[in-house]
């Protein structure tokens, strides 16, 4: 049996995994799926992405289709950084056009927390242990 994280987005996908696999150490696309001739999607963009984000295999669908549902912050990635730097940068990134569930700070459970939400919607939670 294999557990695989599942991400589902609409027409966002490329965007996201290369943010991603950029922003997040240990990252990179396993592989690439993209929409043919005659398929739901448009042709050439991506279909299904694999890639390991910080040693977490995610499957990273694109769908055609309009969901009435998005990402909520109940399920989130939780990122242990190794310094104070490397949790900057990638809350820095991350925020871009998103929005802060818990601005950066010391909340007493860690020397430094964020936890926020990114321009796709999905919740990261950036920890400094």
């Amino acid at each position: 049996m294999k557990v695989t994280l599942f991400l589902m987005f609409e027409g966002r996908a490329e965007e996201a995994v290369t943010l991603y696999c950029e922003t997040i150490p240990a990252s990179h696309v396993l592989d690439v799926t993209r929409y043919g001739v005659g398929e739901d999607g448009p042709e050439g963009t991506v279909k299904l992405a694999r890639a390991s984000i910080g040693g977490q295999e995610v499957m990273i669908f694109n769908s055609p289709v309009h969901h009435a549902f998005a990402f909520t912050p109940s399920f989130s990635f939780f990122v242990d950084c190794s310094s104070e730097q490397e949790l900057g940068r990638i809350v820095d990134v991350l925020s871009k056009e998103g929005s802060f569930l818990m601005p950066t700070g010391n909340y007493g459970f860690s020397q430094c927390f964020a936890w926020l939400n990114d321009r796709f919607g999905v919740s990261w939670q950036i920890n400094l242990p």
